[in-house]
């Protein structure tokens, strides 16, 4: 299994849009290409109120290529994006790291 860390930084005012998008529809769209959900997270104390953290997994590498690669092309996807950022984006920008466990993780 390999594990993907997001954090994205939303745009000022824009963090409840952004998830409403995830809750109404990328958890599933996720789901529908074989992108495990695996945790969402906010800052409760310390570090930024602007972020969104997420996991999320995939069975390879090859695996998380294909499966982002069919996710963008969804026009569901598509749809809710461009209607999510009618008044603008949400999201300015992102980070991604692929996580390996170490070998004494209960989460492999």
């Amino acid at each position: 299994m390999i594990h993907e860390l997001r954090i994205y930084t939303a745009h000022p005012g824009k963090m409840g849009a952004l998830l409403s998008r995830f809750r109404d529809h990328t958890c599933a769209l996720f789901e529908k290409h074989g992108i495990s959900n695996v945790g969402y997270w906010l800052n409760s104390i310390g570090g930024r109120n602007d972020e969104l953290w997420y996991i999320v997994g995939f069975e390879s590498l090859a695996h998380r290529e294909q499966a982002w690669a069919a996710f963008q092309a969804d026009p569901d996807w598509q749809k809710a994006r461009a209607e999510s950022e009618v008044d603008g984006p949400l999201v300015h920008h992102l980070e991604n790291r692929i996580l390996s466990p170490t070998n004494f993780s209960p989460l492999r």
